[in-house]
């Protein structure tokens, strides 16, 4: 998430594990490896893989991992990225099928990344003064 702009990457998988995390790295890498980023994850058991370390060593030259302590997501910027979905696209919806959601998920997506001012106020505390 790139704070001060309001913006991030996101992919949709249908599951969450090791690999699927080092495909997302390789979208991460493709998009800043030339100007470098710090990476602050939270302790997802698949951020621990030892796969996914190799990948954080071989690419430390552009990337600086940090890991936030474990029960900590009031210091997770993400965090408040879900809650404005839950808020403007899940909270007490029903969806009839998987599609649905997606679409709903994607429409609420594509709402932040091109008004990013709708979600700027949740990550403001995160910038510093």
């Amino acid at each position: 998430m790139e704070l001060y702009r309001a913006r991030f990457l996101y992919r949709r998988d249908e599951v969450f594990n090791a690999e699927t995390y080092l495909a997302f790295l390789g979208q991460i890498a493709r998009r800043y490896r030339r100007q470098g980023a710090v990476l602050i994850q939270d302790n997802a058991s698949y951020h621990k893989d030892a796969t996914v370390w190799a990948w954080f060593a071989d690419n430390r030259d552009w990337l600086e991992v940090h890991q936030l302590p474990s029960y900590c997501p009031e210091l997770n910027p993400t965090e408040r990225l879900w809650q404005h979905t839950r808020k403007n696209g899940t909270h007490n919806r029903y969806f009839a099928d998987q599609d649905e959601l997606v679409g709903t998920l994607t429409r609420v997506f594509g709402e932040m990344q091109t008004h990013p001012e709708t979600v700027r106020p949740y990550l403001q505390s995160f910038c510093g003064s």
